[in-house]
C-alpha cells in the first residue's frame, strides 16, 4: 500500500515548546519538493510521547491540510494504552490520515497474547489500514514474527515498521508473512540491505535531513538495483550513524534546525544536542552533501 521512503517526521517547536505550525508549513513544502514518498506524522521522532492528546490529533490534522493529497500521511497513534491508541487512530481516521503508525505499548511489557489482542482490538475498532511498529530497544518488548504472522491474517493490518536492525529478522518476516503484509525498515543503517531482501521501504529520521538522497536510494533498492542503491547510500552512512549519538529526535532536529526550516527545540525531558556531538552531525551532513 505504501512504498519507498517515508519520512518520520520532527514535530517544530518553539523555545516555548509550543506546536511551531509555520515551521510544520516549511517541513511538508521540503518534503513534497523532495519528492519523499509519504510523511509519518507524530510518530516517536516526532515527539509523541511529550503531546498532549489534542496536540497530537492537532499536528496530524494540520499535516494532513497542509500536504493535501499530494503524498499519503501516515498518523502514529501507538500508545500503552489500548485505549487511548484507539481514541488517537479513529482521531487519525476522521482527520483524514491514510494510514496508522501504532508502536508496541512500551513500558509495561505485555505478553505476546498480550500485543495480539492489544492490535487486534485497534484493528477492529478503526477501519483505517494499520502499520505495526516493532522497536523493542525503545520499548522494552518484542513483537516476534510468530506473532506478526497471526496479526497479518486481520485485513486493516497492511505492514509493520521493524526496527530490530537485524536482516535476519526481515527474513524471518517474510517467510512467515508472505505477500499479507508489507516491510518497512525502520532502522536507517539496514534500510538498503532490507529493501533489497524484500522490503517495501523505509520510515526514515535520515530522510528528515536529506529526502530527495533517501528517496533516490530507497527506489534503487526497490527496483533491485544493488549497485545503484550502495552508491548512493555510501554518502549517508554517516548520518544513520551520528543522527543517533543522544537519543532521537535530539540529533536529527538539530540538523533539520542547521537547514534553516525550524528552531532547534525539543521539550523536556528532551534537551538540545550536545556541544560535543554537534561537530559530528555537522559533518554528517557535509559527507551527504548537504551545504551549511
Amino acid at each position: 500500500m505504501f512504498h519507498g521512503s517515508m519520512v518520520a517526521l520532527v514535530t517544530p517547536m518553539h523555545a516555548d515548546g509550543s506546536i511551531d505550525l509555520d515551521g510544520l508549513a516549511r517541513l511538508v513544502e521540503f518534503h513534497v519538493e523532495n519528492k519523499t514518498d509519504a510523511i509519518v506524522s507524530m510518530g516517536t521522532t516526532g515527539e509523541s510521547a511529550t503531546l498532549s492528546k489534542k496536540e497530537h490529533t492537532s499536528v496530524v490534522r494540520r499535516t494532513v491540510e497542509l500536504v493535501g493529497g499530494r503524498i499519503p500521511v501516515i498518523a502514529g497513534t501507538g500508545s500503552n494504552c489500548t485505549r487511548e491508541a484507539t481514541f488517537l487512530t479513529r482521531a487519525a481516521m476522521e482527520a483524514g490520515a491514510d494510514a496508522c503508525l501504532l508502536v508496541t505499548p512500551y513500558y509495561i511489557k505485555p505478553t505476546q497474547e498480550g500485543l495480539y489482542q492489544h492490535y487486534r482490538s485497534i484493528a477492529e475498532a478503526v477501519a483505517i489500514p494499520q502499520v505495526l511498529y516493532n522497536v523493542p530497544g525503545r520499548t522494552a518488548v518484542d513483537l516476534l514474527p510468530e506473532t506478526v504472522a497471526r496479526l497479518a491474517e486481520i485485513p486493516n493490518i497492511v505492514g509493520i515498521k521493524e526496527a530490530t536492525g537485524d536482516l535476519q529478522r526481515a527474513k524471518d518476516l517474510l517467510e512467515c508473512c508472505g505477500d499479507r503484509l508489507d516491510l518497512y525498515s525502520g532502522d536507517d543503517f539496514t534500510t538498503r540491505e532490507f529493501i533489497l531482501q524484500g522490503g517495501k521501504g523505509s520510515i526514515s529520521v535520515t530522510a528528515n535531513v536529506v529526502p530527495r538522497a533517501m528517496r533516490d536510494m530507497c527506489a534503487a533498492a526497490l527496483a533491485g538495483d544493488a549497485p545503484r542503491a550502495a552508491e548512493l547510500d555510501g554518502p549517508l552512512v554517516g548520518l544513520h550513524e551520528n543522527l543517533f549519538l543522544e537519543a532521537n529526535p535530539i540529533p536529527v532536529k538539530w540538523a533539520v534546525a542547521r537547514l534553516g526550516l525550524i528552531e532547534p527545540a525539543l521539550r523536556l525531558p528532551l534537551t538540545e544536542l550536545s556541544e560535543q556531538y554537534q561537530n559530528s552531525v555537522a559533518d554528517a551532513m557535509c559527507q551527504a552533501g548537504v551545504s551549511l
